[in-house]
């Protein structure tokens, strides 16, 4: 999917630099420590085509068949990165109904 791609996080929601999902090492913006980014990856059973809906928010694939989309949101700090998002709270509902993942 190439249609989207992360982005920089800062006093706004969407900053730069844009952070696509595929590409090649060595290749794209530098990232550096301070900088704090969005990692958004989409992965499709189908097409990798999206149109999004009238609500301008909501994205589907063309196709109609099942994707999944994330974002993990992360400091770069010198000489590592840290996971500033948690998906914790729905490991915790998981786990109260019962469900193993």
């Amino acid at each position: 999917m190439r249609e989207l791609v992360g982005h920089g996080v800062g006093r706004k929601l969407h900053e730069a630099p844009e952070v696509p999902n595929y590409g090649r090492r060595g290749n794209g913006a530098k990232l550096h420590a301070g900088m704090v980014i969005a990692i958004e990856p989409m992965v499709n059973m189908g097409s990798k085509e999206v149109s999004q809906l009238d609500d301008g928010w909501t994205v589907v694939t063309q196709d109609g068949k099942p994707s999944a989309h994330f974002e993990h949101t992360i400091a770069i700090r010198a000489g590592q990165a840290e996971v500033l998002s948690t998906f914790s709270y729905i490991e915790d509902v998981l786990k109260e109904r019962g469900i193993q993942h």
